[in-house]
């Protein structure tokens, strides 16, 4: 069972009180801003208290029918106490997440579209097609949840896959839902070029960066460096005559984007200042969770970029992920999109850790 912070409760709910009183207050009402600041954290902070009040009630009842259970004799009597005991347990659980989830601040990008990007890693072909796989399993899910999905670059490979393929996808909670999906995936099946049947072990990586704009982002022009050449098909062949592609790299960072899709320079060099933008956001980011990681001692792994964060085996029709130790065998619906599963054991994983953390 959750524990739960109630030195934290109690300070948010004494807030509570004097948010109530400064709303009733001439001078609050004159200001529309402040008072609908105000409005929207008495909210949060009602709703707060009432799950609060019903876990108190719960923890007392149970302790109620635990005593009477060792009072009582009669055999029917502990019966029903002990179903109520476990009821009101399952009930206790249930509200100590509610809780533990409300004491979590949001995540301010929850609502940002997001940049996607796969990438071929180790298993050399095979794990290009595996790339296209993860490309067609988050447009899948995209499509089932009313997503817009946004082809930005995709460098193709000789055997169809791809070594890089960059996606925007624009919808409702976007990065709320795929933010914790950065890292190493992995498959383990018998590739087409496999004669002999046997399995091989292959891998791409992902890589999730929220979308921003240039206010979020301020890049100057001495910051960057950026070349332009001719585009390139698979093995490196010409497929335009003129110097369309760009690639910009940022000097400060050195973070470097080419794209090279659009047949005119602007278009390129737009798409890649647009996918710059989000990596320096996402770098500084992670610099900053970084920091604060160095701060804490005994923290738990975040399933970052470095650790291997899926598997998935075509033999078995299964899926692992490794972070939450949750197996599904149902491989050929994940990869047809069916995903929401895994995702809302992610977040719920991760507002946990959070509160933990916190």
């Amino acid at each position: 069972m959750l524990e739960i912070p109630e030195g934290k409760i109690k300070t948010l709910l004494e807030e509570l009180d004097d948010v109530i009183a400064s709303l009733t207050k001439p001078e609050t009402v004159k200001d529309r801003k402040k008072f609908a600041e105000l409005s929207k954290r008495q909210k949060y902070l009602s709703e707060l208290s009432a799950s609060y009040t019903n876990y108190v009630v719960a923890c007392s009842d149970r302790e109620a029918a635990l005593e009477l259970f060792s009072a009582t004799n009669d055999e029917s009597e502990k019966a029903a106490l002990a179903d109520e005991a476990e009821s009101l347990k399952e009930k206790i659980e249930q509200l100590s997440e509610e809780i533990i989830e409300r004491l979590v601040p949001p995540d301010p990008d929850d609502d940002k579209d997001v940049i996607v990007e796969i990438r071929g890693a180790e298993g050399g072909e095979e794990s290009n097609l595996f790339a296209k796989d993860l490309y067609k399993m988050y447009n899948a899910f995209a499509t089932k949840m009313g997503w817009k999905s946004e082809l930005l670059m995709a460098q193709d490979s000789p055997m169809g896959g791809y070594d890089e393929v960059i996606f925007l996808l624009k919808g409702a909670a976007v990065w709320k839902y795929l933010k914790y999906e950065g890292g190493p995936h992995r498959v383990q099946r018998v590739p087409d070029t496999e004669s002999q049947g046997r399995v091989h072990t292959s891998s791409a990586t992902v890589s999730v960066l929220p979308e921003v704009d240039e206010v979020e982002v301020e890049i100057k022009d001495s910051d960057i460096e950026i070349d332009v050449y001719r585009s390139s098909g698979p093995g490196g062949q010409s497929v335009n005559t003129t110097d369309s592609a760009v690639r910009i790299t940022h000097k400060p960072t050195g973070i470097t984007v080419a794209m090279q899709d659009e047949k005119s320079q602007l278009q390129n060099r737009n798409k890649a200042m647009q996918v710059l933008r989000s990596r320096i956001y996402e770098a500084e980011k992670q610099r900053q969770a970084d920091e604060r990681a160095k701060q804490k001692r005994g923290q738990l792994k975040s399933g970052g970029r470095s650790d291997k964060v899926r598997t998935y085996n075509f033999k078995d029709n299964r899926v692992t992920d490794h972070r939450l130790g949750l197996t599904l065998h149902k491989l050929d619906k994940v990869l047809a999109g069916d995903i929401d599963e895994i995702l809302e054991a992610l977040i719920t994983h991760g507002t946990k850790q959070q509160a933990k953390d916190s």
